[in-house]
């Protein structure tokens, strides 16, 4: 079962439930496959209106693999995931929010 309070998100990629969990190496891959200079301009991206269906699949790729999945983006690209579009997008957001949000006390 997914952990809010490690940053685990779960998903159900090709039928198969998953924990995606954006950990400082997830992150540095994110940063790297989309071309950002930093953290806030990487963010900044997913908060403006120039967000691409590409960008929340490197997050969601990233995200897997933070959590063990041993599948890259050419793989994500050619996997169903559970709930669709949607799911995808609420998905990316929820692991941003949580890679961001302070620990509890």
């Amino acid at each position: 079962m997914a952990n809010p309070w490690t940053g685990e998100v779960a998903l159900v990629l090709n039928g198969e439930r998953h924990e995606a969990k954006l950990t400082l190496g997830a992150l540095a891959e994110l940063e790297d496959r989309m071309g950002a200079g930093s953290l806030t301009e990487m963010v900044s991206r997913f908060e403006g209106d120039g967000l691409k269906s590409s960008d929340v699949l490197a997050l969601i790729c990233a995200g897997l693999r933070g959590g063990g999945w041993r599948g890259d983006m050419i793989d994500l690209l050619h996997a169903e995931i559970e709930g669709g579009l949607i799911e995808a997008a609420a998905i990316a957001a929820r692991l941003l929010v949580l890679a961001f949000q302070p620990a509890p006390e």
